[in-house]
């Protein structure tokens, strides 16, 4: 596979790790640091390390795992230990993890001593897809997802698949929902061939094709002025069950549980708004409850989500923005629904799951 441009710098596929070994060999750079959390530093710093045996003069800075932890407190850490380590403007931060690693690394190396160079090493299907790409960088603050961040390019990206063997079940098929989300937005055909697979069976050929996707979106769009926004379906709803469930719920859903919640409902909101129609509704519906686990949706807590939806950054003056879909593989944005749709629109996956229930 060849290496894809994405908007000024390389995304590796095959013999990725090989590949950053011969990037820290050409650019020479003063300090280098990693950036790791534990378990990223169980499972996947000893293969980085095998995999560039000259990689010796190097500081580790560690993170907990953890949307929950990815606010301004660890990233002060992570700021201190490049202050204490001696890190200058020509040092590099290798982002060694998960979509927070990458997010709040990114975000860390961007904003120290007004930025210094930092690659991507995703570990997880999630970040693999999704985060390592596009150069967004962020933390969330009071519990709203991503509200502080940069656009900041990385010098690199590497995409070694060995990585998802490490990976429980459950962090596999959350990244899925991200690929889905890709074939929805943007390829009917990558949508009609994800949605027949087991998300066990996911290869290199179709993580490449959604950072194809990305990429493609991102290069047109880098700040999210136009067409980037597309990327965003699934994500209003979505982020504000994510930020409830991680107040509230003892195992809070991760990403990709809560963007495919988000995804049916503002499918139906689609039908709504665009007049996508009411078929393909309950084809994305279907095809969600396959893969990903049902949640229980209570009125009483919409206004709460709600709330979260309103301190979304993607709004405008006030109105909770959208993209949605017109049809499968083709999508709309700048687009706004009010509270009486949006409940609508909850009503609707809350519903689904208790009819999909009753049939079982």
């Amino acid at each position: 596979m060849q290496p894809l441009q994405s908007n000024g710098y390389n995304v590796y596929f095959e013999n990725a790790l090989t590949q950053l070994g011969a990037y820290l060999a050409e650019y020479k750079y003063s300090r280098i640091f990693i950036l790791t959390d534990r378990e990223t530093t169980e499972h996947c710093l000893p293969v980085l390390l095998e995999a560039i045996p000259s990689l010796t003069d190097y500081d580790h800075i560690e993170v907990d795992p953890g949307e929950e932890n990815k606010n301004i407190d660890f990233c002060i850490g992570i700021w201190r230990m490049l202050l204490d380590f001696g890190a200058d403007r020509h040092s590099l931060l290798i982002n060694l993890g998960g979509g927070v690693v990458t997010d709040m690394g990114g975000f860390a190396a961007s904003t120290f001593k007004r930025g210094i160079d930092f690659v991507q090493v995703p570990t997880t299907l999630l970040s693999q897809v999704d985060a390592s790409v596009g150069g967004k960088t962020g933390i969330d603050l009071f519990g709203v997802k991503n509200i502080i961040g940069t656009f900041t390019q990385p010098k690199a990206v590497f995409i070694h698949a060995r990585f998802l063997q490490t990976l429980p079940d459950r962090q596999v098929v959350s990244g899925f929902a991200e690929m889905l989300k890709h074939g929805l937005i943007y390829d009917l055909a990558y949508f009609d061939q994800l949605k027949t697979i087991e998300h066990a069976q996911i290869g290199e050929a179709a993580i490449y094709r959604s950072v194809q996707i990305k990429s493609e979106v991102v290069t047109a769009d880098p700040e999210e002025k136009s067409l980037r926004k597309i990327l965003n379906f699934g994500h209003t709803i979505g982020h504000a069950i994510e930020s409830f469930s991680l107040a509230h719920d003892s195992r809070p859903l991760l990403h990709g549980e809560a963007i495919a919640i988000g995804m049916v409902a503002e499918a139906y909101l689609s039908h709504l708004v665009c007049g996508l129609p009411l078929s393909n509704v309950e084809e994305i519906d279907r095809t969600f409850s396959r893969f990903f686990p049902d949640y229980t949706l209570n009125e009483l807590n919409y206004p709460q989500i709600l709330e979260y939806m309103i301190n979304d950054k993607k709004n405008t003056s006030g109105k909770i923005g959208f993209a949605l879909l017109d049809q499968i593989g083709h999508c709309l944005y700048d687009l706004y629904a009010d509270e009486a749709l949006i409940r609508q629109a909850l009503n609707y996956y809350r519903n689904s799951r208790r009819q999909l229930s009753e049939e079982s």
